[in-house]
């Protein structure tokens, strides 16, 4: 491994012993080389060997647990936790079927190939959803009413929707089939908040999704399991997610819903909003019916001129025109100004917002139909009233070092006086002997 150079001046020297000299130079270099190499060699075999002890007692280990029965197989406690997540759910028989034949399926892969994750994952979507569970609903009409008037003031026409809809279902034991609500007004009204109350009132699982903007199919639909991170749509993920087959689920902003390139969603919400195709809704992920029909869908939007008339149709339109002085004011004392309370740390005794005070902001400054302008300025009142009071406590407290360092200062000065007055008297004495 010498250098050309090096060699060349082993040949060139004629003396014996500076040409012995330069050629043992060059061994003791190749024998330093060769020692480096050894050690290295040693160094890897050795790793090689633990990894390759190690895995081969891990391998004994597993096979040793697993004729024990203490241990199952990768492939085989993933099957059997697919079973355990259908046992006790109402699997309708096409699901059931489909399953089966994705479990055997499943079976016969090889865990490293990329088909076995795509089945995988399509049996945890399959398993995890709630075939045949259902929320216990409340039909009554008391407490429902209670519930809606203390999340919110006024909206007369959207609490006696909800009302009748309990009443029917009462009457008739079970959820009634009919057109979708859907809220129109103005932003800031309350469309979206009532949502919850509605399923806080029914005692169901609550789903919220926008459609502001949607231009993709597939959100709604799902995406066909051939593509890589194909996924279901909003609606299985809805089902996935509250574990309940009768949650109720808001469809916002409805009316800004796009179009484009990957098909039009406002068409594919057809078949979702229909009660009489719902019942066999099919997500192109999953491939089989889901009975969407007991699902509760409450839509929102500002205007209805941009929604699709085969869309519109299916719906019944509940219009929120705003609120006059009287509710706002209501909507302030009772709502806006106890979560700015709440929100900024202040407590009642801190500040109080009086009737005329909240009736001079709407009148001047919060005059829109809906009462979001209304809640920033609120907030923003609160948020001056909490830096007033930390100013104030900020300043009371260095009022309160001021004073107490011009008292450590008198009392040191007085201490200074008094050691001068006795230092005086002892050199009068020492005068006088």
């Amino acid at each position: 491994s010498a250098q050309a150079s090096e060699l060349q001046q082993v040949i060139e020297a004629f003396d014996l012993e500076d040409r012995m000299s330069l050629a043992l130079l060059l061994l003791k270099k190749e024998l330093e080389i060769s020692k480096l190499q050894q050690e290295i060699n040693r160094k890897v075999e050795q790793k090689v060997s633990e990894n390759h002890r190690r895995f081969m007692l891990q391998e004994q280990l597993k096979s040793i647990k697993r004729e024990l029965g203490m241990e199952k197989d990768d492939k085989e406690a993933l099957i059997q936790k697919f079973k355990n997540q259908i046992e006790g759910k109402d699997v309708p028989p096409e699901a059931e079927k489909t399953i089966e034949e994705e479990i055997a399926k499943l079976s016969t892969l090889e865990q490293a190939s990329s088909e076995f994750n795509v089945t995988r994952n399509y049996l945890d979507w399959l398993t995890s959803l709630p075939w045949g569970i259902f929320s216990k609903e409340n039909f009554d009409i008391t407490r429902a009413q209670q519930v809606l008037d203390r999340d919110h003031y006024g909206l007369e026409d959207v609490k006696n929707r909800i009302l009748e809809f309990i009443a029917v279902g009462k009457l008739l034991g079970a959820v009634p089939q009919g057109k979708i609500v859907c809220l129109v007004g103005p932003p800031g009204v309350g469309k979206t908040s009532i949502g919850k109350s509605i399923a806080d009132a029914l005692n169901r699982e609550f789903y919220r999704f926008s459609v502001g903007g949607l231009f993709d199919v597939a959100e709604i639909k799902g995406h066909r399991r051939t593509y890589v991170g194909a996924m279901p749509g909003k609606l299985i993920q809805c089902l996935k997610k509250t574990q309940t087959s009768n949650p109720v689920v808001m469809i916002d902003e409805i009316d800004k819903i796009g179009q484009g390139m990957r098909g039009d969603p406002s068409s594919a919400l057809l078949e979702v909003l229909d009660p009489s195709q719902n019942a066999s809704f099919v997500d192109h992920y999953l491939d089989i019916p889901v009975d969407l029909s007991r699902v509760l869908f409450i839509c929102t939007a500002n205007i209805t001129d941009t929604i699709p008339g085969p869309l519109a149709d299916r719906m019944e339109f509940i219009r929120l025109s705003g609120y006059i002085m009287q509710e706002k004011v209501q909507i302030a004392k009772s709502y806006l100004a106890p979560n700015a309370l709440k929100e900024t740390g202040l407590s009642e005794d801190d500040i109080v917002l009086e009737d005329s005070s909240i009736e001079s902001l709407i009148r001047w400054y919060c005059r829109e139909a809906g009462v979001r302008n209304l809640q920033k300025h609120i907030n923003q009142i609160y948020r001056k009233a909490a830096l007033n009071l930390v100013r104030a406590d900020a300043d009371a407290d260095a009022d309160t070092d001021t004073i107490i360092d011009a008292a450590a200062e008198k009392k040191e000065g007085a201490v200074d006086a008094d050691k001068k007055q006795e230092e005086g008297k002892e050199n009068k004495q020492k005068k006088g002997l």
